[in-house]
């Protein structure tokens, strides 16, 4: 993998071009794209090109890999469906206007899921092409994992952020809601899609979220503090793999041996009828946001979304209230729980990455987080005996996006000792 902090600081020194960096990504790209298919669209010699000049940028012209449902100008977006093949906009995404201002090269738009619902594309897991990479936000989680660019954007609504990087092996953050824009990215659930960022360790996360936000997010200065951190299991403990609730105990363990506070939460009854408002409030907001696919093209979408939106068609107004009322009493109820804790740490998937490419993996530990739009982070640094990653979660409070990304990085060199 390619550190984007370590690749800066390089730029910065002057050791290293931004063109020079465009080009450590093509070599790997040439190596092993054909095997792995992480890219919907790449134009190697448009992002050298505008590479050029880039290195005094706050992202120092470093290469970006962006989700194919984020719109822009100057590269196809097809959300992943052959319904828009071809489609190009006239426009860049908030988001791409971020990434470009702050310095970012977008090198290509990575392959999501078809309309980033549960249909795979063409990505294989870096590890292991036997096994999935996960989804929606495939292509750039398997990208960072295979040295393809040091940065990638994704999105999620349940678990498409943390349980690809989960699956991959490498970082990544679902900031609080509506802290990255979402103007200009496919909507599948207004009140639940959030992008984040994908990088090889949690120091580089955190890199790519300062430059790219222009907050005080970086956190590779000095040592962290000893966070206060409780270890959740969650209703849906018993769904984790031995081997995972073996990786979420560790790193508490490692932590707590680093210096941290760690004590164990049970959460109330509550926060598993949030867990189900989840589904509900996803699945009756894409109903709405994906009107036209499927008022006009429902037999051309995947057998898995005609499903679900056909059963949304008959979800209550009264229904999606009530599970939204849901929803604000436990977010009201998590900011009590976390009064005195810097973040939690839970599982980030219910296990190593599946042995299909026929299915991404289940949300089943992603869903509620979402839900409360607070930020999480996995944490990366893991294998099950089969060698294949297994990631943590530490979860933070809403708009506390630093502390969250210090604990998970905490964490991430606490473990890091004990290999």
């Amino acid at each position: 993998m390619l550190s984007a902090l370590d690749l800066a600081r390089r730029v910065a020194a002057g050791e290293l071009t931004p063109q020079g960096v465009v080009d450590l990504c093509a070599e790997a790209i040439n190596a092993r794209e054909a095997e792995i298919g992480a890219f919907a669209t790449l134009d190697l010699v448009a992002a050298r090109s505008r590479a050029e000049n880039l290195a005094a940028t706050p992202l120092r012209g470093l290469p970006v890999g962006l989700k194919d449902i984020i719109d822009t100008a100057d590269l196809p977006t097809t959300y992943g469906t052959a319904l828009y093949a071809g489609h190009q906009p006239k426009s860049d995404a908030a988001l791409a206007a971020m990434v470009r201002r702050a310095g970012g090269v977008i090198i290509g738009k990575t392959v999501t899921t078809e309309l980033a619902h549960m249909q795979p594309g063409k990505t294989k897991n870096p590890h292991n092409g036997a096994h999935t990479p996960g989804g929606s936000s495939s292509g750039s989680a398997a990208g960072v994992a295979a040295g393809f660019f040091p940065i990638a954007i994704g999105t999620q609504t349940g678990g498409s952020v943390i349980r690809p990087a989960a699956y991959c092996g490498v970082a990544a953050i679902k900031p609080s809601f509506k802290l990255l824009p979402t103007v200009g990215i496919k909507c599948m659930s207004w009140s639940l899609d959030t992008p984040g960022v994908f990088a090889a360790s949690v120091a580089d996360v955190a890199f790519a979220m300062a430059a790219i936000t222009g907050r005080d997010l970086a956190v590779s200065q000095g040592s962290p503090a000893p966070p206060r951190l409780a270890l959740v299991r969650t209703h849906a403990w018993r769904e984790a793999s031995e081997a995972m609730q073996q990786a979420v105990e560790a790193g508490a363990g490692a932590a707590q041996a680093a210096g941290a506070s760690v004590t164990e939460l049970v959460l109330p009854p509550l926060f598993e009828d949030a867990f189900h408002a989840q589904a509900t409030v996803q699945d009756y907001e894409a109903y709405r946001a994906l009107a036209w696919e499927y008022d006009h093209h429902r037999d051309l979408l995947p057998a898995s979304l005609q499903a679900l939106l056909d059963k949304a068609a008959d979800i209550p107004a009264e229904t999606y209230d009530a599970a939204r009322r849901t929803a604000r009493r436990a977010r009201n109820a998590f900011g009590g729980l976390m009064a005195d804790l810097d973040g939690l740490i839970t599982a980030s998937a219910p296990g190593a990455a599946p042995k299909s490419l026929d299915t991404t993996g289940m949300p089943t530990f992603n869903r509620l987080w979402t839900l409360m739009g607070t930020p999480c982070v996995n944490v990366p640094g893991q294998v099950d005996a089969a060698g294949l990653p297994l990631g943590i979660q530490v979860i933070g409070r809403f708009g506390r996006d630093r502390l969250a990304l210090e604990a998970g990085w905490f964490v991430e060199q606490a473990l890091a000792r004990t290999n």
